[in-house]
């Protein structure tokens, strides 16, 4: 079924719907984003535990096709339910790959986001390149002090004017290549690591450094091993490798559209059912995918998203004040049952 699908895609008025950034389509590059979410749990459940927010529940792991916005691996899906301690990034991009038709896979690029740069992980992603398929990152870099002071060293000519989605200038804001001047050691040969400054929210004037206190910027980096993407002009480049990183933020708007499929709540104490629950929220996703991209491919997909995630917070709204107009009538004594 899913190759059928993919072939169809290729079909469809405007060929298959390859990823944009800064203007350049990343024509014959599939686009894998990493991301997890935290289900919550009021009740404890077989695999629940503490998460890294201090809440109780899950931490699934998920990996998303970005030309498609469809779910081609999660990790409750295959029964491993993880908690903050016990997911491992790279067996979700496993089961993800797996799914890629095996004509689609010689060129992957993978988005992880947060400090994802872990030994292990890049490791993994660096061990999956072979003579018929090429992997390339980008991932979240965790800031030291090591990482502030190359900042410090940084020349004024080093940073250029940072780049739009659309390719258009980013005015105000900058990138730099901070390759070199980094002292850690261990990290994969030919990894390359890009600064780009950005005004710190008001919720992040708490977790700034000295240095960023100093200087009045939050500094975020992003690990890659793109040197240059075949058949992407510029794609070298800081300014190009920076927006590709940030256009893994759409992510959110997947986990997002998920949860209104299905994974905002588990609903058993029961590990076999949340595992069953978890694959139908998953093929929910994919026939919703599927639909979007072959029948609405004409309108405007963020669009869609939107909608279909306000109609089901207004039915969730709805629901639950039946449920508690329920719960009132009972306890007042006037016999009414569902």
């Amino acid at each position: 079924m899913r190759r059928h699908v993919w072939g169809l895609l290729h079909l469809r008025p405007g060929g298959f719907p390859w990823l944009t950034v800064a203007g350049k389509r990343l024509t014959g590059w599939i686009v894998i984003d990493l991301d997890a979410t935290i289900i919550t749990s009021a009740s404890k459940k077989t695999g629940a535990a503490v998460t890294f927010k201090k809440t109780f529940g899950f931490h699934p792991l998920a990996a998303w096709c970005d030309q498609h916005h469809r779910v081609p691996g999660h990790a409750p899906a295959t029964g491993e339910l993880w908690s903050e301690h016990g997911g491992r990034p790279h067996h979700g991009l496993t089961h993800a790959l797996a799914q890629i038709p095996g004509s689609s896979t010689a060129k992957i690029l993978v988005g992880v986001d947060g400090a994802g740069a872990t030994h292990g992980l890049l490791e993994h992603l660096e061990a999956l390149n072979t003579t018929r398929r090429t992997v390339r990152y980008t991932v979240g870099w965790k800031i030291t002090e090591d990482d502030e002071k190359a900042i410090a060293r940084l020349p004024e000519t080093a940073w250029e004017t940072s780049v739009h989605q659309d390719g258009t200038l980013q005015e105000g804001y900058f990138v730099a290549e901070l390759t070199g001047l980094n002292t850690r050691q261990g990290w994969p040969e030919g990894m390359r690591l890009i600064v780009r400054p950005v005004r710190p929210a008001r919720r992040h004037l708490k977790k700034l450094t000295a240095f960023e206190k100093q200087t009045g910027w939050r500094y975020c980096i992003t690990a890659t091993n793109i040197c240059h993407m075949w058949g992407i002009t510029g794609s070298g480049h800081a300014q190009f490798l920076d927006v590709l990183h940030r256009s893994h933020a759409g992510v959110e708007d997947r986990v997002r559209t998920n949860k209104a499929m299905g994974l905002d709540n588990l609903p058993s104490q029961s590990w076999e059912v949340n595992r069953g629950w978890m694959l139908a929220a998953n093929i929910a996703a994919d026939l919703d995918a599927w639909v979007r991209l072959l029948a609405l491919h004409d309108i405007d997909q963020k669009l869609l998203v939107d909608k279909v995630s306000r109609r089901h917070d207004q039915r969730q709204g709805s629901g639950r004040s039946v449920e508690m107009t329920t719960t009132s009538l009972r306890r007042g004594g006037l016999g009414f049952t569902k």
